[in-house]
């Protein structure tokens, strides 16, 4: 048919079109903010896929997540409460410690270490946020500190009995000698190493349980060398009291966090999440990860995380991922795999990096 338009019809040659230039716009990565006036741009399918964006570390300046401090935290909080609850049972009176003295001081010294064994087994599960652990945790522990205090508080009290005849054969009879200071110090290595025992035991962890004890001897040991220069210093009382206790419990907490974090053998450090900068030290032969707050590692607020997720086994000198749900390892979707130090695991929100320290 002839065409009847009056208008005549356009044509468009190659030449034509070798002169047109498209605009090439910037895709933004997920999550990255948009600048001023620029337009949202929704992605193609040249656009990477969430397992491939670049990720940003969240965790750097969260020190409150850091073991060494949450952990002194509650070292020190668990020696105040067992001070609190002492205190009324101190008598002070001449420097001729009477048998009532002696058993006040006693019974301070296990309320102490009771509550400084609740301490460091519920600080982690309030850090991770999962209350029914902490409960169940509390459960365990009270009776297991009541049991491991009254052991260690013969032990330290009989290695507290041989650095005081040692002094008196010395003719050190007043505690502004450095020698008293380090009597009650080796005392308080062994008082404070029930502890540790505790820590462990209800994780179910010996590796754990091991660590404990060596970071709680060397907080103890560090408390209990400043508690006399403290009392000398405030004076007799209960201030002198509460800031000894609790120097003791902040020292013994913050150096099973450094002890554990110094001798850490595999941990996944959380890289983005609610839990960003948490490291999870990982002691047992499998550690299972999930919503449920069952779990070892438990990932919260995020509905697409199955109850058990996902399940990390040690197997000599390596590491292998079990995985119930999606889960990305280095960007790849895995069920199981071998794990290598430096890979990135993504589940859900939340995004680890898999450690491990080299061995010779």
């Amino acid at each position: 048919m002839a065409n009847t338009d009056d208008k005549p019809a356009l044509k468009i040659t190659l030449e034509d079109l070798e002169k047109v230039h498209v605009r090439q716009e910037p895709v933004a990565a997920p999550g990255a903010a948009l600048a001023p006036g620029a337009a949202r741009q929704y992605g193609n399918i040249a656009t990477p896929s969430a397992a491939d964006a670049p990720l940003i570390d969240e965790g750097k300046s969260k020190f409150y997540l850091q073991g060494w401090f949450y952990l002194g935290l509650a070292g020190l909080l668990g020696a105040l409460v067992g001070w609190a609850l002492a205190e009324p049972f101190f008598v002070d009176g001449p420097s001729q410690r009477t048998l009532i003295q002696a058993l006040g001081a006693l019974f301070a010294i296990a309320l102490v270490l009771i509550f400084l064994c609740l301490g460091f087994s519920i600080a982690e599960s309030i850090v991770e946020r999962s209350v029914r652990k902490a409960l169940q945790r509390s459960a365990l522990s009270l009776p297991l500190g009541l049991v491991f205090s009254v052991v260690f508080l013969i032990g330290g009290g009989f290695v507290y009995g041989i650095g005081m005849n040692i002094c008196r054969d010395l003719g050190v009879l007043t505690p502004k000698n450095p020698a008293i200071w380090v009597a009650r110090s080796l005392a308080w290595m062994v008082f404070a190493s029930a502890t540790g025992i505790v820590y462990g035991l209800v994780d179910r962890s010996m590796q754990k349980g091991r660590y404990g004890v060596l970071g709680a001897a060397i907080g103890g040991g560090i408390g209990g060398l400043l508690f006399d220069p403290i009392s000398l210093f405030t004076l007799r009382g209960g201030p002198s009291r509460a800031v000894g206790f609790g120097l003791i419990g902040l020292a013994a907490g913050v150096a099973i966090g450094i002890v554990e974090s110094a001798l850490k053998d595999r941990w996944l450090y959380v890289a983005s999440g609610p839990l960003a900068g948490k490291q999870f030290i990982l002691y047992k032969p499998a550690t299972v990860i999930g919503s449920s707050q069952q779990c070892d590692i438990y990932l919260f607020k995020d509905p697409s995380i199955l109850q058990q997720h996902a399940r990390i086994e040690l197997r000599g000198a390596q590491t292998f991922l079990h995985a119930q749900g999606q889960v990305f390892v280095s960007g790849q979707p895995a069920r199981s795999r071998a794990l290598q130090s430096g890979d990135l695991i993504q589940i859900g929100r939340y995004a680890f990096h898999f450690r491990e320290r080299h061995r010779k």
